[in-house]
């Protein structure tokens, strides 16, 4: 038994034994009849009226005192609520930090990887290439050109693997087309490259948005494609993103296995857009359930910089 309760029944206990001794004491010493005897006296001044005073007196502390136990327990419970509430934040943080660790040791891993394959050997093939051009004779032409043509190829292919390996450090395609059309060529690489079907659809997005905005719809974007590929295996993807005054709305639906929503789960991907959706004041609803594809609905609030004043300090 905690010792709060044992408190308590102690307490409990004492004001039984006190109630006890005072009633022995009237019956032995008559207190009420001396008290009304003595209050006799005192007529003309109502003071046989006190008792009653000093009861509903009582009885009114005693109901403050309640409803200020009641408002304590209260606060207590949204205090314990509060600090369960941060704790679950906490280890989330922490989850999501140490998710972002490995991710960024695994993606340094790969880029390591594809700038020693990739990077590697097409720099070998031009000083190959390169090798041979000194080495043909100056009649030969047709050796000449076919070189030439071999090392073009090879700076071409250079080239493409360094597209890739910077538009997943950044999208290009955002600096480049703008959030519509970088949408539009996404999507349309994913059809490619997996054969799913999506459908991009968008409203009200004539002005620019934040710079930050943009990058948040469209890594969020990506990330549905990647669910939808790899996890949920889905055949369709429905991309629709508006912008409705200063609210911007991204909705992605699929047709896959769906998910639990309530099981664990592993992956960081979504988590980590439901932080970037919470770090620009936005959030990120999930919908889904085993069988029945996955729905997801980021909204971010479309704040534009202020510019500063000129000739102001």
């Amino acid at each position: 038994m905690r010792a709060a309760d044992l408190a308590a029944r102690r307490d409990l206990l004492l004001v039984a034994l006190a109630t006890l001794a005072t009633w022995a004491v009237s019956v032995v010493f008559e207190l009420h009849e001396r008290y009304f005897g003595w209050l006799a006296r005192w007529e003309r001044w109502q003071a046989d009226e006190i008792p009653l005073a000093l009861l509903v007196f009582a009885s009114g502390l005693a109901w403050y005192a309640f409803r200020r136990r009641r408002e304590a327990r209260a606060a207590l419970a949204e205090r314990e609520q509060a600090r369960r509430h941060a704790d679950e934040l906490l280890a989330r943080n922490r989850e999501l930090a140490q998710g972002l660790i490995a991710l960024q040791e695994s993606e340094r891993a790969a880029l390591a990887r594809e700038l020693h394959d990739e990077m590697g050997q097409r720099c070998t093939a031009l000083r190959i290439e390169t090798a041979l051009l000194r080495q043909c004779a100056a009649g030969d032409r047709a050796g000449m050109l076919a070189a030439a043509a071999r090392a073009d190829a090879s700076a071409q292919a250079l080239y493409q693997s360094v597209r890739e390996l910077l538009q997943r450090l950044r999208p290009a395609q955002l600096d480049e087309l703008g959030l519509v059309a970088a949408l539009q060529v996404l999507c349309e690489g994913w059809e490619l490259r997996s054969g799913l079907a999506c459908v991009f659809l968008h409203e009200g997005l004539e002005q620019p948005l934040p710079e930050a905005v943009e990058v948040a719809v469209y890594r969020v974007a990506q990330e549905a494609l990647t669910n939808a590929v790899r996890h949920a295996q889905a055949s369709t993807l429905r991309l629709r993103v508006v912008r409705q005054g200063a609210r911007l709305r991204l909705e992605a639906s699929d047709d896959g296995c769906g998910m639990d929503l309530a099981a664990p789960r592993h992956g960081i991907g979504l988590l980590g857009a439901s932080e970037r959706a919470a770090a620009l004041g936005g959030s990120l609803r999930l919908d889904s359930a085993p069988g029945r594809g996955l729905r997801l609905q980021l909204e971010l609030p479309v704040v534009q910089p202020v510019p500063e004043a000129v000739g102001q300090p």
